[in-house]
């Protein structure tokens, strides 16, 4: 089995997040005293499944204030990073600092028949040319709806509301 990770729209230091509500229920999205507790969760459930020499794709989304404070809670995280750019990432901050071994739009898995965004694709985009090389159509993994329902049977959200704030092993992805 290899191990490859994802996880999405961790908004590492986004204190706002905490504020958030679901339009449907009005609850609290994230159940934390604390930004400092949310983060923490998010490290010690991260390092509790992804070893030293995993793959990690991050779909988008990774942290929200201080780029000077995120680089050492970032490099607590094991694993090799690989950044798949959501609506709020700097890519050239993340490479500058080689927070990452790769920056991508999007990544295709044909042998797990998944395609890796940050916003969900449109059902049309997973019938092109370019995402049918194994098949039957690819599996959409993505972000960015946080705790709303995938769009469709061909999406899998992996933002850490609906994955209880740990990676998932991209093996696991299509029983979500």
């Amino acid at each position: 089995m290899r191990n490859i990770w994802v996880i999405s729209d961790t908004h590492f230091q986004h204190a706002n997040i905490l504020t958030f509500r679901d339009s449907n229920t009005n609850s609290h999205v994230r159940n934390f005293a604390s930004v400092e507790e949310m983060d923490q969760t998010m490290i010690d459930n991260w390092n509790s499944v992804v070893k030293p020499g995993d793959k990690v794709y991050h779909l988008g989304d990774v942290f929200f204030g201080s780029k000077d404070t995120f680089i050492p809670l970032w490099k607590k995280l094991n694993g090799q990073k690989r950044l798949i750019l959501g609506n709020h990432d700097d890519a050239k901050f993340f490479c500058k600092h080689e927070l990452v071994a790769k920056v991508d739009m999007w990544r295709m898995f044909p042998e797990f028949g998944l395609l890796l965004t940050h916003v969900p694709v449109h059902e049309s985009t997973l019938r092109e040319g370019r995402f049918r090389n194994y098949d039957g159509l690819p599996i959409n993994v993505h972000g960015h709806i946080h705790q709303n329902p995938a769009p469709s049977p061909q999406h899998k959200v992996v933002c850490v509301e609906q994955i209880n704030y740990t990676p998932i092993h991209i093996e696991e992805v299509r029983k979500l």
